[in-house]
């Protein structure tokens, strides 16, 4: 475990106040800047960024705000919507999780139009939300009430799937629409067929609690997670046991999400400390982190669709780590 020769950030983006949660939009914007929303409390902050990896005439990164949205509480999680968009007529649309357990659908056309669609339904805090990615026109999150609930974008619920204890993470087969990957606090990981709402394949953690888990969607049979202060990857073709783990923090980990670029690399954060989140940066080729990276009072992590850089929240600015190849 690496502790101390922690990188700097690439480049740094100030904001006005501190970041909870920060989240790349996974879709194509139909321009050649990503979509990019960060949330803290009481706000959403929808911008493009631009790296000078992708423009030779921007110099570091360079961040323009759309729009503030307010939000009523604190934001605890945030979902991009695929039907986001800045081409033809612009369409900003991601949905968000706070404490009072409902969901917020915002959809904004960067003008006039901006409309806020509450969702309730859950009975205690909602952990984790994903937007069906082909179409967008269903939500699914994960709860501390044992449930997966799957929404269609008028706030009906489609499904409840039954948990066995705290779901943490759920994700989106990128092609099949009717395939949801969802994590539960106890150790395991199922797979289910929303047609039939039945678990088709479970992986088992062998620790608990498991804290995060990701999919990776550049190759669907990986999967990894956090438990503990370890990193674990499964092969779904293989066994239910991890064919991976190592561990990674000095505290627990917190956070696990795969490039999205990269099927060997993936990124782990440490729980908040008193001053510090660590960040680390794994190829499954090195033995040592490629990357240590810290930042105050760290939060959130998030791939960009393209390059291999992520970004993590923290105390009014965002931190962005560029990966060498």
């Amino acid at each position: 475990m690496q502790e101390d020769s922690s990188r700097s950030p690439s480049y740094t983006v100030t904001c006005e106040d501190y970041v909870h949660v920060v989240e790349f939009s996974p879709f194509t914007s139909g321009t050649s800047a990503s979509l990019l929303a960060y949330g803290g409390n009481q706000y959403v902050v929808v911008g493009t960024c631009l790296f000078q990896e992708e423009d030779m005439e921007v110099e570091g990164v360079e961040f323009n705000v759309l729009r503030a949205f307010h939000h009523e509480l604190r934001v605890d999680a945030l979902a991009w919507s695929p039907e986001s968009r800045l081409d033809r007529i612009p369409t900003i649309r991601f949905c968000t999780a706070a404490a009072d357990r409902k969901l917020r659908l915002l959809t904004s056309d960067l003008q006039d139009r901006h409309e806020v669609k509450v969702m309730e339904g859950h009975t205690s805090y909602i952990n984790h939300l994903v937007f069906e990615p082909t179409e967008g026109k269903q939500i699914a999150s994960v709860s501390d009430d044992h449930t997966c609930r799957v929404w269609d974008l008028d706030g009906n619920e489609s499904s409840t799937l039954r948990l066995r204890s705290p779901g943490i993470s759920v994700c989106w087969h990128p092609e099949e629409a009717f395939k949801l990957m969802v994590a539960e606090k106890k150790g395991t990981i199922r797979f289910y067929d929303l047609v039939t709402q039945q678990a088709i394949l479970s992986l088992d953690c062998d620790q608990a609690p498991l804290m995060s888990a990701d999919w990776c969607l550049t190759n669907t049979i990986k999967v990894g997670a956090v438990a503990g202060s370890d990193w674990l990857i499964w092969d779904i073709t293989r066994s239910s046991y991890p064919q991976e783990k190592r561990p990674a923090h000095r505290d627990k980990a917190r956070l696990f999400k795969w490039s999205r670029v990269n099927e060997n690399l993936f990124a782990t954060t440490g729980c908040p400390g008193k001053i510090s989140s660590q960040l680390l940066i794994h190829h499954l080729g090195h033995p040592q982190p490629v990357t240590v990276g810290s930042a105050a009072v760290g939060s959130g992590l998030s791939w960009h669709r393209t390059l291999p850089l992520c970004v993590i929240g923290g105390d009014r600015k965002l931190c962005f780590w560029m990966t060498e190849m």
